[in-house]
């Protein structure tokens, strides 16, 4: 028995070696001439683009088939600004020989040097890059899924299989439909198989940004294979850095036919910078001169809160989990944020973000949302957190540096829902409460004076004469706004105590048209009246973009008997009597009477 099996082995060899001598001479054959003509009808039968040669044609034909070329260019789409999608100088690939028999074509390897490759979008969308021809009534059956879900066999023998790329000194420029050219370059970049895995390593920059990656995945050439045909798992551990900080990537995807892919990734790093990834968003973003900063409470529109669409379309539907674990996330010239913890999991056209937990300072977040349908026309948003033993001073070091604000500890919860595709339409339905509560401390005026129109006018509607003084030192502040379809009712819910007056809002705001209806109730502590209105003459209307501050008829009619009608001209102070008793009250009593408990807004509470 062992000399047969050892009989066939020989036999076997002797084929395989009649075999590569076949390959060998058929190879040996075609001059350069002739093969730089079949490539370029191959790739022509297969993209429907003109290969072009330029340069020399070497050809090599044993271990391997191995050609190089030089001044290759592919044609580029018929709609697109250039001629050319692709150029490379130089082009060296290796080709195994006996899978030419199967009329298959895989590569040891291809090598690209010098490359500049322009990519870029139509008013449709299409894309330059995708190679897919357009689908006509005669389409044959066999190009369609089996009904098992998986591609027919001669899709998959026709799959090209490359076990390792290597690609220096490239140059990508991307156009998306009306912006202007973004580039990137690629010094170096490569996919280097070995078993059933693939090395990656790779640096790329855009602008200022410098990007990385390094590490291994299951072996590209079997995940683009059998990705839609047999199920498959792919392991990750990869390091991505971008500008010198490092996130490791690590996990499993999993991936049947037919199926959205199932992942379980975590994202881990010591030093992160949310600034630069940011940054890097302007890839896609149009215009290529960079827009000039406008402050966040100014709008283009009719509203403050922006009727544009979000982007939640783009949201990606999968299935899985992306865990997260920096120790440290910075943004550039901000307190960074600490111990940033949670999970995204995905479910479809749904998003929860699970236990988000990040310090600042010496204060603490945690925070939970979802994102429920958003590929539809009405997206559902709820989103609840809690953030407590912070100081106003490191929350506006976190925004803004250069405004001046000492101490004044906060704490904040909030628990909304709603559904829109804009932020004006989340604002006009939006059901819940927000609660922020605020301790002794000192502000600086540019602190208002970057509040935005809605806070300048408030402030200035109270005391007029507070640009003499460059701080205001606060006693307290409690902001509860309750939610209902859109509709905020203040009831004395908005208490502020400085060191000179006592403050209490009421009314309502209506978020769907922005319209205020604020009464505005500030008693002076001090008995000095010159330049401030007293006991609710003060009235906010007009909208959230465009404030205005009126008069309180009905809180003329009531003050008139106790401040006297030349206050109302100007002539007269307030009673002395009058200013004993208010001066006597209790500092805190506007902010006890505004806070609500905490567990009413954010459930779990200590």
């Amino acid at each position: 028995m062992n000399k047969s099996l050892k009989t066939i082995s020989l036999v076997m060899l002797v084929i395989l070696g009649l075999g590569s001598i076949g390959v060998w001479y058929a190879a040996s054959s075609i001059n350069p001439a002739k093969l730089t003509q079949l490539i370029s009808s191959s790739v022509k039968d297969a993209t429907g683009r003109e290969l072009r040669i330029a340069g020399p044609v070497s050809l090599r034909v044993f271990p391997s088939l191995a050609i190089t070329a030089e001044q290759v260019s592919l044609s580029n789409a018929s709609w697109a600004s250039k001629p050319e999608m692709l150029i490379v100088k130089h082009v060296e690939v290796d080709i195994k020989l006996l899978p030419l028999l199967s009329k298959e074509v895989e590569f040891n390897a291809i090598n690209l040097n010098g490359v500049d490759a322009y990519l870029q979008t139509n008013k449709a969308g299409d894309g330059n890059w995708d190679f897919t021809p357009a689908v006509t009534d005669n389409t044959s059956s066999a190009s369609l899924p089996t009904p098992n879900g998986s591609t027919s066999s001669s899709d998959q023998s026709n799959f090209i299989k490359i076990r390792n790329l290597v690609i220096t000194d490239a140059r990508l420029s991307y156009q998306d439909f009306g912006s202007s050219v973004k580039r990137i370059s690629i010094p170096q970049l490569s996919l280097k198989g070995s078993g059933n895995e693939t090395a990656i390593a790779g640096q790329a920059q855009y602008e200022s940004y410098q990007l990385g990656l390094k590490g291994k995945t299951t072996s590209i050439r079997q995940i683009l294979n059998d990705w839609n045909a047999n199920p498959i798992k792919v392991n990750v551990d990869l390091a991505a850095t971008l500008n010198g900080k490092t996130m490791n990537i690590n996990g499993d995807i999993d991936k049947k036919p037919q199926t959205l892919p199932s992942f379980n990734l975590s994202l881990s790093s010591k030093s992160f910078e949310i600034g630069s990834l940011a940054g890097s968003a302007a890839l896609t973003s149009p215009g290529s001169a960079k827009a000039p900063v406008e402050s966040p409470t100014k709008s283009h529109g009719r509203f403050l809160f922006s009727e544009e669409a979000l982007p939640l379309g783009e949201l990606p539907i999968a299935n899985g989990k992306l865990a997260f674990n920096i120790d440290e996330l910075s943004i550039p010239g901000h307190v960074p944020m600490t111990g940033v913890k949670g999970h995204f999991v995905f479910e479809g056209s749904k998003i929860n973000i699970n236990d988000l937990h990040f310090g600042l300072g010496k204060g603490s977040a945690d925070v939970r949302a979802s994102v429920a349908q958003f590929q539809s026309a009405n997206p559902e948003i709820a989103i609840k957190g809690l953030a407590r033993g912070f100081t106003l001073e490191q929350l506006m070091d976190a925004v803004d540096s250069n405004t001046k604000v000492k101490g004044g500890d906060t704490e904040i919860a909030f628990n909304l829902r709603s559904t829109g595709t804009s932020m004006h339409q989340l604002a006009g339905k939006a059901n819940g409460a927000v609660q922020l509560s605020v301790g002794k401390g000192s502000i600086d005026s540019r602190f208002i004076d970057r509040g935005g129109d809605l806070l300048i006018t408030i402030v200035n509607s109270i005391n007029p004469m507070r640009k003499k003084s460059d701080q205001t030192i606060l006693e307290c502040a409690v902001v509860y706004l309750p939610v209902s379809n859109g509709q905020i009712a203040l009831n004395g819910s908005i208490g502020v105590v400085t060191d000179r007056l006592d403050i209490v809002l009421s009314g309502s705001v209506d978020l769907k048209t922005e319209a205020l209806n604020i009464k505005i109730d500030p008693r002076e502590k001090s008995g000095l009246t010159t330049g401030v209105n007293l006991a609710g003459l003060v009235k906010l209307q007009g909208t959230l973009l465009n404030p205005k501050a009126g008069v309180n008829k009905e809180g003329v009619v009531n003050s008139a008997v106790s401040i006297g009608l030349g206050f109302l001209t100007g002539g007269a102070t307030i009673l002395a009597e009058n200013a004993r008793s208010i001066a006597t009250k209790n500092a805190n009593q506007p902010c006890k009477a505004a806070l609500h408990p905490w567990l009413d807004i954010y459930p779990g509470t200590n």
